[in-house]
């Protein structure tokens, strides 16, 4: 992308306050008039309609059943169940942005950077994982060229040091790329952010942004994740959504490595719904860069059905000793 920093949840707060009416819906700008009526009948009959096409100039695309769309929605309402029951559950992302600055020195915000800085090295070595992880399932192992630059990811990520804590940025979590090997996080943001899963999954999100560097030398990976979601979900989850949504995926991938590398005697759907429960606001705006946090939610559960599976197989809270 050449820019100069990243950013998590959002570019700033002012994306997430903007009224319905501001914000260009997928559906609100349809009108309804013969030829637009053709294009929706077109894209909800596109998989039918490739199939007839020359298989060798068309691509096989991803779909989700009904049943599997609907345990999507089951496994994302305990996300967001979990988020009322568990005294852990992080601060949703349009709640933060509504509460006033929190100074530096403050105890909740000094207890969120001793967090964030303890749980780091931990964090870098579980997005390496999941990079690779990611790789083979996309069938990148098997370029030398990716696997170079992989190998640079890995580098660039390995000389991240220091979380810093900063008032001004509030809500959210920044990387700049003149500045690599600092995590910038919001006072508000790291006083949300109230379990060790939490704060891993968004420290695993900056680190993939940093992993990416800023020539974009992942590029081809998140793409490849991106064209899957929106295959999957329907929604348009493409350049800068895409590079958004596949930081959250390895931000999911590395909490659940994490919760079995540790296990305890709080559930397992209660530990992974920690990962992504800052997406379960009551205000569900997104913008050109980012899908809605509700969307989000639906898009990594798209990605990667094994999480679905365990939050609803999983969902009860196991007895305390």
């Amino acid at each position: 992308m050449g820019v100069s920093n990243k950013n998590f949840p959002r570019k700033g707060a002012k994306a997430q306050r903007q009224t319905s009416g501001s914000r260009r819906s997928a559906f609100a700008s349809l009108r309804l008039c013969a030829g637009n009526l053709f294009l929706i009948l077109l894209v909800f009959t596109y998989p039918a309609f490739a199939q007839k096409t020359d298989s060798h100039t068309t691509r096989k695309v991803p779909s989700m059943s009904a049943a599997a769309k609907a345990l999507l929605e089951e496994a994302a309402g305990v996300v967001c169940t979990q988020a009322k029951l568990d005294p852990r559950s992080s601060i949703a992302i349009d709640e933060m942005q509504a509460r006033p600055s929190l100074p530096v020195q403050s105890p909740e915000a000094r207890e969120g950077a001793e967090r964030a800085q303890r749980l780091l090295p931990l964090a870098k070595e579980l997005v390496i994982k999941s990079l690779r992880q990611l790789s083979t399932e996309y069938g990148f192992h098997k370029s030398a060229r990716f696997d170079s630059r992989l190998r640079q990811a890995v580098r660039r990520v390995n000389a991240v040091k220091r979380v810093r804590p900063d008032m001004e940025s509030r809500d959210n979590a920044s990387v700049f790329l003149s500045r690599p090997h600092v995590i910038t996080f919001g006072t508000i943001f790291l006083a949300g952010l109230r379990s060790d899963e939490a704060m891993i999954s968004v420290l695993s999100h900056e680190l993939m942004h940093i992993a990416d560097g800023d020539n974009d030398s992942l590029r081809p990976l998140v793409a490849a994740v991106g064209n899957k979601a929106s295959d999957l979900t329907g929604l348009d989850i493409h350049g800068q959504r895409g590079e958004e949504v596949t930081c959250d995926l390895v931000g999911a991938m590395a909490v659940r490595t994490y919760i079995a590398d540790t296990p305890g005697y709080e559930s397992i759907a209660r530990r992974l719904a920690r990962s992504i429960q800052h997406n379960c606001v009551e205000l569900d705006e997104g913008d050109e860069d980012h899908l809605s946090p509700r969307n989000t939610i639906r898009a990594l559960l798209a990605l990667h059905p094994v999480i679905v599976r365990e939050l609803i197989n999983d969902r009860e809270e196991r007895p305390s000793r």
